[in-house]
């Protein structure tokens, strides 16, 4: 399975690396985490600089997409070239998310036409004038898109995205990893109660 982090010029450190860093608690073969980029190099807004794990048209074609948030994000919804791959992205496939200003990618996208979401306050303005509703909380999931606003949110993503696709045992370990010492049980009950509203019902038990 690959889980691709989309990772821009100017990108938020904590959004990209907060979630990879859960994401890859998950030690299976079959599990990949990347920082896809569309440049083969990027510098976040605090000058950090890493290599391409992986293309956009990769990440299209990934299990899951975080799309990460940074200060250049209104440029990136204006960039036609990126947009144009982006629009390969199909939650009917595909689990997609975003952390902070990376809703306003996924509503130009039309990927959150009735679908509320998570930002964090500098992008909120961004995101209600591109026509979605966005909540006061942490975050929110539906069906296979969810959100997350403000940067120490990204591990709900990356719980969520783990829940999904590898089990609540492999996100609960992951978290619990992550958690400050001390604070392990309280942390992790926080992050299930902001995640497990927005999971799938279970199915039913066959007779």
């Amino acid at each position: 399975m690959h889980v691709a982090i989309l990772t821009f010029e100017g990108y938020n450190e904590l959004d990209s690396l907060i979630a990879l860093g859960v994401l890859n608690r998950v030690k299976s073969d079959d599990w990949r985490v990347t920082l896809a980029s569309p440049s083969p190099r990027v510098t976040s807004m605090n000058g950090v600089t890493v290599g391409r794990m992986s293309t956009l048209e990769e990440a299209c074609a990934a299990d899951a997409v975080i799309v990460g948030s940074g200060i250049a994000t209104r440029e990136v919804v204006e960039d036609e070239a990126i947009m144009s791959v982006l629009r390969g992205l199909d939650p009917s496939r595909q689990l997609v998310a975003a952390q902070c200003s990376g809703a306003l990618v996924l509503a130009r996208l039309g990927l959150l036409n009735d679908v509320p979401a998570c930002t964090d306050l500098v992008s909120r303005p961004w995101v209600v004038a591109a026509g979605v509703e966005v909540l006061n909380q942490p975050f929110y999931a539906e069906g296979n898109i969810a959100t997350a606003g403000g940067c120490l949110a990204s591990h709900y993503l990356a719980g969520w995205t783990i829940t999904r696709l590898k089990g609540a045992a492999a996100a609960g370990s992951a978290l619990h990893y992550v958690a400050p010492v001390g604070e392990k049980e309280e942390y992790i009950e926080r992050a299930w109660r902001n995640i497990t509203p927005y999971l799938p019902a279970p199915a039913p038990a066959a007779h």
